[in-house]
């Protein structure tokens, strides 16, 4: 048994180099990954503080109305779907690099539930953290930054960490636009090799590591702002 599967080792990942497949893929994964969360939190702060300046002050409705439509479509089709528009449809008639495609993919549908995370964040700083900042003579832009958006952003930072690992791991559908992902790495093998165990094990191995490491500095990150409140 051993000896067929140092065979089956040999062949999938020794044999042509083929474990480059994995190596490469793991690098467009994470740098996708990296850049989609930088861009989704970007828009859903956007989004988060204009929502909630609308719940509180009934401000900004006009986009607020904007903002909901946003919200409906990108929660509501998945974003296979919509990583296939962007790159089918929208950038279908040029030569446009597959990577910067899928980061703005998921960029934006990450920062359709970002959004929602900052506006929750900032809806449950009391509003009294507001009337102080006011009566201190800041405006409401300046009690925003200055008073009610840190106190905000230690409250989600956890669940924003948590986005990210959701991220990570909704990449997986890169190659419906062939883009080399580390999923696709694997099915590249396979496709070599026609031995679908061992590359896809292997991809599965990869993500789980990945996730159970962010998970620990999440558990981490958890801990010290736990700590920090005492």
């Amino acid at each position: 048994m051993w000896e067929n599967l140092s065979a089956k080792f040999y062949l999938n990942f020794i044999a042509d180099d083929r474990w480059k497949y994995i190596v490469d893929g793991l690098k467009v994964t994470l740098t996708v990954t990296f850049f989609a969360v930088l861009l989704g939190i970007v828009i859903g702060f956007v989004i988060g503080v204009i929502r909630s300046t609308y719940d509180r002050t009934h401000k900004l409705k006009f986009l607020n109305f904007l903002c909901n439509i946003y919200l409906t479509i990108i929660r509501g089709t998945p974003v296979v779907v919509q990583l296939m528009i962007i790159y089918f449809v929208i950038f279908g008639n040029s030569r446009i690099d597959k990577v910067p495609v899928a980061i703005l993919a998921f960029g934006i549908n990450s920062g359709a539930y970002v959004a929602e995370i900052f506006r929750s964040g900032i809806l449950s700083i009391e509003i009294g953290q507001m009337e102080a900042g006011r009566s201190l003579g800041f405006n409401y832009l300046q009690t925003m930054w200055y008073i009610v958006m840190p106190q905000a952003f230690k409250n989600v930072l956890p669940t924003l960490c948590n986005e990210f690992i959701t991220l990570l791991k909704e990449t997986s559908v890169s190659g419906y636009i062939a883009l080399q992902d580390l999923t696709k790495g694997g099915d590249i093998i396979r496709s070599r090799t026609f031995s679908a165990f061992m590359p896809l094990i292997a991809v599965a191995i990869i993500y789980l590591a990945l996730v159970m490491i962010f998970t620990y500095f999440v558990k981490c990150l958890e801990r010290r702002l736990r700590q920090s409140e005492r």
